[in-house]
């Protein structure tokens, strides 16, 4: 049988089948719709950028902390770091809630001064893990502010001793997983089908933890509350 000779754009869609299609084999799927260009929405409103102590991107040291011995977050009290830190951003954003939720300081009233703030503390037990690569382990924690939203914080020790802040995170935490030098951060989407997953890694020269990934995970719904109590929606 003799090949017909294809357009290019339709013989790359022919390239699956084997051998040669008869033309009759060929039918129409239709109107498959008409191409338009992006509109681009409010195209002469722009935001005001940030002021300069209000980029949450941006590494802080974290002030009325003291140096920490043997650069070793190990011996560090994740309660007092984040008191701190509170104070801090509250002190420095004015309490417009840029670089903390307002309602922080309240909740972090709750805690005693038990090492780990008492039964009604909104703090989570901190986490350490190296991020940064250097064989020093990094402090990661988080605030929970109303039973869903938390603020995500991870703080390093510099080589002069100092806890500075590498990551801060406003988020509803659906996870959060550690490998290697990448933090996770599992958020909800409004398709219940699918989680975002933000994957930050380490960036040297910013020296904070950067965003380098956004992906959607498919999430199978639970049928039945989850046995361990965590309050996860995700079959992981």
């Amino acid at each position: 049988m003799r090949c017909l000779r294809l357009l290019p754009a339709l013989a790359a869609a022919m390239a699956a089948t084997a051998g040669c299609a008869d033309v009759e084999g060929l039918k129409s799927e239709g109107d498959l719709g008409t191409v338009h260009a992006p509109r681009t929405l409010w195209r002469n409103i722009r935001p005001a950028p940030p002021d300069p102590d209000q980029k949450p991107g941006t590494a802080a040291v974290i002030p009325g902390l003291p140096e920490v011995a043997g650069l070793s977050m190990r011996k560090v009290n994740a309660l007092d770091v984040v008191r701190a830190d509170v104070t801090a951003a509250t002190a420095a954003d004015g309490g417009n809630g840029l670089l903390v939720d307002p309602r922080a300081v309240r909740r972090l009233a709750l805690c005693t001064q038990a090492v780990d703030g008492g039964p009604n503390c909104p703090v989570r037990p901190g986490v350490l893990h190296d991020l940064t690569g250097n064989g020093r382990e990094e402090l990661i924690t988080a605030l929970d502010i109303d039973g869903r939203l938390s603020e995500l914080r991870v703080y390093t020790v510099q080589d002069d001793g100092r806890i500075a802040r590498i990551l801060s995170r406003r988020a509803v935490l659906e996870g959060v997983e550690v490998a290697a030098e990448h933090l996770a951060v599992r958020e909800p989407t409004s398709n219940p089908a699918y989680v975002a997953v933000y994957d930050y890694v380490w960036d040297p020269k910013a020296g904070i933890m950067n965003l380098s990934q956004l992906t959607l995970d498919e999430c199978a719904a639970l049928t039945q509350p989850p046995l361990n109590g965590d309050g996860a929606r995700c079959r992981r």
